[in-house]
């Protein structure tokens, strides 16, 4: 469907809106305020796959202490919900932005990351495979309602999810597409069935590699689980019939208990970070055990709204030869 810019960022609104409340309604999440920055040296901020380079800046008034964009809000949200005294059961939301210079741009990838991030407070009793599953499930029924209201206002955008979500964990994956690399076998699962949720990303697989990486200090990767594989964590994956290709639209899991914690960040060579603030805490037992993830507000609204290019729905700094060949196709990049 073509849009020019005014009727995109309405109908942009309108998934945003649908889907945070939705999805609200569905986990019990209050909306909160996050911050953009951070001081460093805390632990708090997200080190992604541990490599990637957080925007630095001194502040003035704190004779130059140095301040970092946040990657995600995966920690942060962990401490505020022990600030906010949310009983389990309940839980936050909020809009995270932040700056990851090191992406690469791509049709999906940008350097502005605009993501719901949202924490759900459980009892310790809950850290399971059933309590994720029946996490995904609910998030998936707020894109399934999301999907619905969008095309019921522009009749034009055929909804294209499946009934129901696939839970697949990533050393089944690798069993039955052994000859491909991590992403391949995404691609043929999104492909397969529609919609997925790829579990136990981070720990080695049979073959001594990741599915993926993923920090040691908030993703629960590591323990075993009932269904005789490992991990607490996963990635919500579509098929994507704009782009033919499997899109990740949601990172989450149940976070590290002292336990996993310890355990990981050993695996990791990091066991320095228990020093750390954030790291002491969790050691400690002070903070509480909850569940969450990251939901790209960008890429769902490039999935609901069928865009070939996270530039149609975002406003962001493009290569010239990229705005250049889209232009020629006659899409317009924000």
């Amino acid at each position: 469907m073509k849009q020019d810019f005014l009727e995109t960022e309405i109908s942009i609104a309108l998934v945003k809106e649908t889907f945070s409340t939705e999805l609200s309604r569905q986990l019990s999440l209050a909306r909160i305020s996050s911050p953009i920055a951070i001081l460093d040296g805390t632990g708090i901020n997200d080190d992604l796959n541990g490599c990637e380079r957080p925007v630095a800046f001194p502040l003035k008034a704190m004779q130059d202490r140095r301040a970092v964009v946040v990657h995600s809000l995966a920690k942060w949200k962990r401490i505020r919900l022990k600030q906010m005294g949310i009983e389990p059961g309940n839980g936050i939301l909020t809009d995270m932005r932040a700056l990851r210079p090191d992406e690469e741009f791509t049709a999906i990838h940008s350097i502005y990351v605009d993501q719901w991030d949202w924490e759900q407070r459980i009892k310790p009793e809950e850290r399971s495979l059933l309590k994720l599953k029946q996490t995904v499930t609910k998030i998936y029924a707020a894109l399934k309602k999301t999907e619905q209201v969008v095309h019921l206002s522009y009749p034009g955008i055929i909804p294209s999810l499946p009934d129901k979500i696939t839970f697949i964990h990533s050393q089944e994956l690798l069993s039955m597409f052994p000859g491909l690399n991590p992403k391949q076998r995404e691609h043929n699962a999104a492909k397969e069935y529609g919609a997925v949720f790829i579990m136990g990303i981070g720990k080695n697989l049979s073959n001594g590699e990741p599915h993926d990486g993923r920090a040691p200090d908030y993703d629960d990767w590591s323990s075993p689980n009932s269904d005789g594989y490992f991990g607490l964590n996963g990635d919500i994956i579509v098929w994507n019939s704009t782009l033919n290709s499997a899109f990740e639209l949601s990172s989450m899991g149940i976070r590290v208990d002292p336990e996993a914690l310890a355990r990981q960040l050993k695996i990791r060579n990091y066991t320095s970070a228990s020093l750390l603030q954030f790291h002491n805490m969790l050691l400690a037992g002070e903070l509480p055990e909850c569940i969450g993830g990251g939901i790209g507000q960008s890429r769902l609204c490039m999935f609901m709204l069928k865009k070939s290019h996270i530039g149609e729905v975002q406003v962001g700094i493009w290569p010239e030869e990229t705005i250049k060949k889209f232009s020629e196709t006659g899409i317009t990049l924000m």
